[in-house]
């Protein structure tokens, strides 16, 4: 085979026929007589194959059965109008080079309509599926336009530390990061573990968020956001958790609540135009496959107001709402997915954005209102999935800072350095955090965030 260019899939099914080509990717399947083959070959470029057409007067069949579904393949041919329904171009093979074999006894995805439990199962291979095709080009749309929304309004991407010190949660639930000899572990004269011995010198853990030193860009540069993995050490076993997953962080100097709202609003309306708008073929396919409803329900989200309503005014509506929960609705309570649901699919039937919360259910550096009873934090919460990012207007009082972090009996020496940031020119400033899989999880209508992120990290899973 002479070594030609290659043209991806995607866009030689836009192309005009009469092309010469070389194409290249793996067999989905292949079918035929004695006259003629038809061969499905996928690229990953798109969700779509590409037919290739094997004239058996030009072919052997032993030069065509290594070509199984899995095989990898590259062929040169003509590009020409295709007489049959399903698509518009197909190649008239005239060469075939075969990469590499797929037994058909031992390959598993011989067959379609495999569970995602089963391809969880197969990581390694599931992403040559078409759901898992389509999940992962809109999982790099996203990430590639969340980018392009925060670059072209003047932010400024902040990297901040994947190993840290700081649990900016106050969970606990963390990974430790650690060099020290797990079976001679050096203990001080207390017999507790002697960290000024381990490669920082104190407890260092895997980050749980970027907001904190993201806060300290903001209050340099203005406007930054973060776009990195972090970690939640959680023994959850559920469709909605993950132990390492993704996050996006923006803190702005000079925003009030207000401001983080409609940023936020605005943030999620462009990211998900811009799927409808880039991603039309993996969304019709996701649509089609899994969720009838995907497609009506981005569009009303990018065309609908959101909702602004208070914690307090939240939580009546659910007490008069006469639904028995499962878990019970009382003002201070920290509200479930069921009750974020509620007030999103039937009460109001679009987005809600949830604001003043009590201050004994949100974390330390959430401006405290006036009522002394709750903090200006604010939750965007989305049909079928809930709360879809949680941020709030930053404490920017030493004084009342210093005071909760007290009140709620933190180790206030360790964040001296936040505490800085108030000490000299604090400014009044906000902040969100949208979970990058939670997003995607909306856009691509996959109901387990398993499915939404390439190799899973949950309790006892970490293989591929």
């Amino acid at each position: 085979m002479e070594s030609g260019k290659r043209i991806k899939i995607a866009q030689l099914l836009k192309s005009e026929p009469g092309i010469s080509t070389l194409v290249k990717g793996w067999v989905r399947t292949k079918r035929g007589n004695k006259n003629v083959a038809f061969v499905a070959l996928n690229d990953g470029s798109t969700v779509n194959n590409i037919q290739i057409v094997f004239d058996m007067t030009r072919f052997t069949e032993e030069q065509l059965k290594p070509v199984t579904t899995g095989a990898c393949i590259a062929v040169e041919g003509i590009l020409t109008a295709s007489p049959g329904g399903g698509q518009s171009v197909e190649i008239s093979a005239e060469q075939l080079l075969v990469y590499g074999t797929a037994d058909s006894d031992t390959y598993p995805l011989q067959k379609k309509g495999h569970s995602m439990e089963f391809l969880r199962e197969i990581g390694h291979l599931r992403p040559r599926t078409n759901t898992f095709g389509c999940v992962f080009r809109i999982r790099h749309a996203m990430a590639f336009a969340i980018h392009k929304f925060f670059n072209d309004k003047g932010f400024f991407y902040l990297h901040t530390p994947i190993v840290t010190a700081s649990d900016a949660e106050g969970a606990g639930a963390m990974f430790q990061v650690t060099t020290l000899d797990l079976n001679n572990i050096p203990r001080d004269e207390n017999n507790k573990i002697d960290f000024t011995q381990d490669f920082f010198g104190r407890a260092s853990n895997l980050t749980v968020s970027g907001q904190l030193e993201g806060e300290l860009g903001a209050m340099a540069l203005g406007e930054i956001y973060t776009f990195g993995p972090t970690f939640r050490a959680e023994n959850s076993n559920t469709p909605r958790h993950l132990a390492e997953f993704w996050m996006i962080e923006p803190e702005m100097a000079f925003y009030e609540i207000k401001d983080n709202m409609d940023l936020a609003e605005e943030f999620i309306k462009y990211l998900v135009k811009y799927a409808i708008d880039n991603c039309s073929d993996d969304l019709k396919f996701l649509n089609d496959m899994f969720d009838k409803e995907l497609l009506e329900r981005l569009q009303s989200v990018v065309e609908t107001d959101f909702v602004r309503l208070s914690y307090t005014e939240g939580v009546e509506i659910l007490m008069n709402s006469g639904v028995k929960f499962e878990f019970p609705v009382y003002w201070g309570a920290d509200l479930q997915s069921e009750h974020e649901r509620y007030l999103v699919e039937k009460h109001f039937r679009r987005p809600v954005i949830l604001t003043d919360y009590p201050k004994e259910i949100k974390a330390f550096y959430m401006k405290q209102n006036e009522d002394g009873k709750t903090v200006r934090a604010m939750d965007v919460l989305f049909p079928k999935i809930g709360e879809i990012i949680g941020g709030s207007q930053r404490e920017e009082s030493l004084e009342k800072l210093e005071a909760r972090i007290e009140e709620m009996g933190m180790e206030k020496d360790g964040m001296w350095w936040y505490l800085d940031t108030r000490r000299f020119g604090t400014a009044p400033h906000s902040g969100f955090g949208l979970g990058f899989e939670r997003l995607l999880l909306f856009v691509t209508g996959m109901s387990n965030i398993r499915d939404v992120i390439p190799f899973p990290r949950t309790p006892k899973n970490a293989e591929f």
